[in-house]
């Protein structure tokens, strides 16, 4: 009691919208637009600034309440 080797039923939406859809690249390459100097310079002193502000940021402490203390308290 095996399959019967009939070929596979392709519907007819798939077949009418077929034409619409397109080839698909499998890796994309992006390539980063060259900067002028003044550019350069500008992206260098926001990376600086980004930096020195996370060298210098303190997350504030987490405010944790346990459900207990919060009891207590009403």
């Amino acid at each position: 009691m095996g399959k019967k080797d009939k070929p596979k039923k392709i519907s007819a939406k798939k077949e009418r919208y077929s034409k619409f859809r397109k080839e698909k690249p499998s890796s994309l390459t992006v390539a980063m637009p060259d900067l002028s100097e003044q550019q350069a310079m500008e992206k260098r002193q926001d990376e600086q600034r980004i930096s020195m502000f996370w060298r210098s940021y303190r997350r504030p402490p987490e405010k944790f309440v346990s459900e207990r203390k919060a009891k207590s308290k009403r």
